[in-house]
């Protein structure tokens, strides 16, 4: 359905039915890229996400917000990037006009107000980079 109203999704791409897309004509998901569960999509500025990209449950993506130093508070929408393999949490909170990076962890329950490089851990409110991810031998 989203494909119908505008949204360019790569292969294998993976909404479930209970998120919530604002404007699908400004979605771009990468190949096996996830909404998870009642994620709020609210991509007025635009949603661009890496291939393996995954948002998990109860998320929001914020893609505008208001000027208040003006009395008619305009919207100012702008972009929300998430690079490939990035993974965010559940119930996280991402600011309009921020990147995250390839890689990056955003952990549980957290807010990201600014943009988070590659390949690092980050979490709470405001979200800081926790540490940078390492990598083990996977046993099979």
């Amino acid at each position: 359905m989203l494909r119908c109203f505008g949204a360019r999704l790569g292969a294998g791409v993976h909404v479930y039915p209970s998120a919530r897309v604002w404007a699908p004509w400004l979605l771009e998901m990468g190949d096996h890229a996830c909404l998870g569960p009642r994620v709020d999509c609210y991509n007025v500025g635009g949603v661009r996400m890496g291939a393996f990209a995954v948002v998990s449950q109860y998320s929001y993506l914020c893609g505008a917000g208001h000027d208040y130093t003006l009395p008619s508070l305009p919207l100012l929408p702008a972009p929300i990037e998430l690079g490939e393999r990035v993974w965010v949490a559940a119930d996280v909170y991402i600011a309009a006009g921020v990147t995250i990076d390839d890689g990056a962890v955003i952990g549980a329950r957290s807010s990201v107000y600014k943009d988070v490089e590659a390949w690092v851990v980050a979490a709470g409110n405001p979200a800081r980079v926790i540490k940078k991810r390492e990598f083990r031998a996977e046993v099979k």
